[in-house]
């Protein structure tokens, strides 16, 4: 039976209770006229006890009636309230001022005290949870900033390191093209130098060809002056022969022996003359194989000389192409760390709009806690109040 059920049969009952009381008082009066045709005082007396003694009793059922009534409303409030009214009085005063921390009866399960032991149970768990979960945004908040701030101090010794790099960097990077075009200018001077080396080794080559025909020209002679020594040889044996051929013709050969004897003193200085020439020659021909040598040992060193100087060459070239790829990286280098600094100083103001959002979280953080704070969750926060 439902709460309006109830009541429809509270109010019921008092007004069947009155109904029957009025057609007790309609039949005593009827009986009281049947009576009063034979006595009419005496009717009238009963009549006065009867209307008294009805009074009475309806007197006694409205009273039962509002005492039966007030208990029914009592005990169903206390069934739809779930207890004294009172408790859930201050159980919502409680929770009106905030304090959750309410110690209240078991009650029926849908009533409002239950109910309310529920809410202020889900509210303690809820504004318990908010809490915790404000303190941890205030920590990480604070954390946030602390850590904003140290990444701010980097960031701006990172700009700073940048940009000093990057001016190291363009001076560098003026250093390696300097030595780029100094490598250049080797490099055409070896160049220059490799060919002139090359012409001389050429004119040293033409050299030693020209000391080897000197040479074989000296050996001709020497051998040319062998056969002039060989024939005053032979003449001056002709010479001893027609002395001899002449000392025995007498007086006829005399005038032939004066031709033998010049002949043959011809003879002797042309073989003295010869020697000296042979020995001159030889002398030369000795000059001229050292000379030999030395022209071939120049050749051989000026082809050291062009091979080193073309090497160097090669290795300058080498050197210069490298100062060239130098050169183009560190200019690519320079230019992202030209990037870097602009990405840096932007990483800085990011890390100051973090550090701001950090600090508004923080006093949003704050502000709720300040909120929650009217609520308490335990009997120790409401001994504290007090």
């Amino acid at each position: 039976m439902n709460y309006t059920q109830k009541l429809t049969l509270s109010m019921l009952v008092p007004t069947a209770m009155v109904a029957g009381a009025g057609s007790a008082v309609v039949l005593g009066a009827l009986w009281l006229q049947g009576k009063a045709r034979v006595e009419p005082s005496q009717v009238i007396a009963d009549y006065l006890a009867i209307g008294c003694q009805l009074t009475a009793l309806l007197t006694t059922i409205c009273v039962a009636a509002c005492i039966g009534f007030t208990v029914w409303i009592r005990r169903t409030a206390e069934s739809v309230l779930g207890g004294d009214p009172s408790v859930s009085s201050s159980a919502l005063g409680a929770l009106a001022d905030g304090h959750l921390a309410l110690d209240l009866p078991e009650a029926k399960q849908g009533s409002l005290l239950h109910s309310l032991k529920r809410l202020a149970t889900v509210l303690q768990s809820t504004i318990g949870e908010i809490r915790n979960s404000t303190q941890s945004i205030s920590v990480a908040s604070s954390e946030i900033a602390f850590g904003n701030q140290d990444l701010s101090v980097r960031t701006e010794q990172t700009a700073s390191n940048l940009q000093r790099t990057a001016s190291g960097m363009a001076e560098l990077t003026s250093m390696v093209r300097q030595s780029a075009d100094a490598a250049s200018q080797a490099n055409q001077l070896a160049t220059s130098a490799s060919e002139v080396a090359l012409r001389g080794g050429a004119m040293v080559g033409q050299m030693v060809s020209t000391m080897d025909d000197i040479n074989q020209s000296s050996r001709k002679i020497s051998d040319i002056i062998g056969t002039i020594d060989g024939i005053a040889f032979q003449t001056n044996i002709l010479a001893l022969n027609a002395a001899v051929e002449a000392a025995r013709a007498g007086e006829q050969g005399r005038g032939f022996a004066v031709v033998a004897s010049e002949v043959r003193s011809l003879a002797s200085r042309s073989a003295e003359a010869a020697k000296q020439i042979k020995s001159l020659i030889g002398a030369s021909v000795e000059k001229v194989e050292s000379g030999l040598r030395l022209v071939q040992t120049t050749g051989g060193t000026m082809d050291e000389i062009v091979a080193s100087v073309k090497r160097v060459s090669d290795i300058i070239g080498e050197i210069t192409a490298a100062a060239a790829e130098q050169s183009q990286g560190i200019t690519e280098v320079n230019t992202a760390i030209s990037e870097l600094d602009q990405m840096t100083q932007q990483n800085a103001a990011l890390v100051e709009q973090s550090a701001a959002a950090a600090e508004s979280l923080k006093s949003q953080a704050q502000n709720l806690a300040q909120a929650v704070a009217v609520f308490k969750v335990s009997d120790n926060e409401r001994l504290l109040d007090q």
